[in-house]
Parts: C-alpha cells; sequence; structure tokens
C-alpha cells in the first residue's frame, strides 16, 4: 500500500538494461501502482526534468533513483543541478551505484543525496535491496507532493 497516493512518478536514470529492468519488475511485483519513466542518460535527464521536446507534458518525479556512473552528464553533476533549483530542490534523490568509493558516498551527501545505496552484486540480495528502497520510499516516508 502506498502512503495514500493514487500513483507515484518515478524517475530512473540508469544505463544498465538489466538493472532497469530488474527494479521495473520488483516494482511491478509489489503492486505499487506508479508511472516508471526510465531515462539512460544525464543528458535525458535535465531535458525531461526541465520538460523539453520530447518531455513537454513530463510530470516532475516524486522520487529520483539515479545512478552515478551514466553517460555525458554524470550522477554528481546531476546532483548538483537537482539540488541548485529551486523547482526541483525537494525531490528526493535516492544514488543507487555499483560504486562503494566513499569518496562517492561523501560527495554524493555534500550534494544533498537522500541517500545512497550501493547495488549489490548478487541477483538475490540485489532484489532484496530494490524491495527494502520500495518499502521504505513508498510506504514509510511520505514523499513532497
Amino acid at each position: 500500500m502506498t502512503r495514500g497516493y493514487d500513483s507515484i512518478n518515478i524517475l530512473l536514470v540508469e544505463d544498465n538494461e538489466a538493472d532497469i529492468l530488474l527494479l521495473e519488475e520488483v516494482f511491478r511485483e509489489a503492486k505499487i501502482k506508479n508511472d516508471f519513466t526510465v531515462v539512460k542518460d544525464g543528458k535525458q535527464a535535465l531535458k525531461l526534468l526541465e520538460r523539453d521536446d520530447p518531455y513537454g507534458e513530463t510530470v516532475l518525479p516524486d522520487v529520483i533513483f539515479l545512478d552515478l556512473n551514466i553517460p555525458y552528464i554524470k550522477g554528481h553533476e546531476i546532483l548538483l543541478e537537482l539540488k541548485k533549483r529551486e523547482e526541483w530542490a525537494y525531490i528526493p534523490v535516492v544514488v543507487l551505484t555499483t560504486s562503494n568509493s566513499i569518496e562517492d558516498v561523501k560527495k554524493a551527501y555534500r550534494n544533498h543525496a537522500n541517500c545512497f545505496i550501493t547495488k549489490p552484486m548478487n541477483l538475490d540480495d540485489f532484489v532484496e535491496v530494490v524491495k527494502s528502497i520500495e518499502h521504505f520510499w513508498f510506504n514509510i516516508v511520505r514523499l513532497p507532493r
């Protein structure tokens, strides 16, 4: 059950097709009613948020899942851009990445990420992490709608 939301607008900024499919599947299995938008690089992410073509009618996301290692504009730069713009600064950002570098963790939090999660390499562990994310962000947390 989602916290009284009709649906949740999720933006996934991820270039790994297997991770995209897995995240979509886990959210679908959890029966979260959502609009799941995927962009595969930093340029697309900013175009979507700015509602440039072809994203003119896009609703801003309720939560963003951001990989750091994406093409064109890296995740840290996207995070900086998100948090310095008033119309986007309130959107929670979950960094979901393969990096376990302490420097990436510090930089993400310095740039106001709401949490930092390192993707497990084991498939079963990855599914459990995604289920935990789903439970926390969609059942416990109140999103700034």
